[in-house]
């Protein structure tokens, strides 16, 4: 049976998506991003959840680990969130004074934590917040965490759905260290690769000038600065399009005669949810 790691306690996001991607998976837990990496990369029958960015709140932070460890991204994967107010069974939220959770989760409800006054606490996730709560027995702590977790640490769901926009997604991407990529077919995909430019004046803009000429669409380009520098930078990018097709050849061929180091990271099928 296949495992999956993913970052933080049973019932967090990144828990959920695992459960929708892969329900008969062993799904294990680790404290940190980079413990997530660590397993991974040893352990070849193995991958992980990460959440890359969201919707509201941008990007997660976890680009360095990509860079360090270099593992082959399989597939994307947009999970909806919906934020939930938890607390001890029976409470009313008139007796909840004190709110717990990832400092993007409050952010993402903070219209809702204004209205009730509710005291802000930052914590390190989500359902960690939960199970906080449930072990604390206080009725005036509450925790904002998914539906599962409200199931895993048998707190009431007192609100559902409080953040301040619908429809927020959180695209997590799952990899691995065997690299596997699919076969080129009439589908949408996604390339990821990251390069780090030739120390040399408009050396960006040249390197670029390869996907305007052969038409293809950037989707995403991040920049990244070098450990210990802030005068060397490696460059994060997703494009439209699968590796073998020849317009993506020839655009990634022209970036790589300006780039010192150059890798690709994978080749996936561009989730559904990207046309909607």
């Amino acid at each position: 049976m296949s495992k999956i790691y993913f970052q933080g306690t049973y019932g967090a996001y990144s828990h959920l998506a695992a459960l929708s991607i892969e329900p008969h998976a062993t799904i294990i837990p680790c404290k940190t991003f980079d413990e997530c990496f660590l397993n991974a990369s040893k352990d070849s029958n193995s991958k992980i959840i990460i959440p890359e960015s969201n919707r509201i709140t941008g990007n997660i932070g976890i680009e360095y680990l990509i860079f360090k460890y270099r593992l082959n991204i399989y597939s994307e994967y947009f999970q909806k969130i919906e934020h939930n107010l938890l607390a001890l069974r029976g409470v009313k939220i008139s007796e909840i004074k004190n709110v717990y959770s990832h400092g993007q989760a409050l952010s993402q409800c903070s219209k809702f934590i204004k209205l009730h006054k509710l005291i802000e606490h930052v914590r390190a996730d989500t359902a960690g917040s939960a199970e906080m709560v449930s072990v604390s027995k206080d009725r005036a702590k509450a925790a904002i965490a998914s539906s599962l977790s409200a199931k895993t640490y048998n707190l009431e769901i007192i609100e559902k759905n409080i953040e301040n926009e619908k429809g927020n997604l959180t695209r997590f991407l799952v990899m691995g260290k065997n690299i596997a990529q699919p076969e080129y077919e009439k589908k949408k995909y996604i390339t990821s690769f990251l390069f780090k430019l030739k120390s040399k004046p408009a050396a960006l803009y040249q390197a670029l000038g390869g996907f305007a000429i052969n038409g293809v669409n950037l989707t995403k380009l991040q920049s990244y600065p070098e450990k210990n520098s802030f005068d060397s930078f490696f460059f994060l990018c997703d494009l439209d399009g699968h590796i073998e097709d020849i317009k993506v050849q020839k655009s990634l061929e022209e970036l790589g005669l300006h780039c010192q180091d150059f890798h690709v990271l994978g080749v996936f099928e561009a989730d559904k949810l990207r046309d909607k």
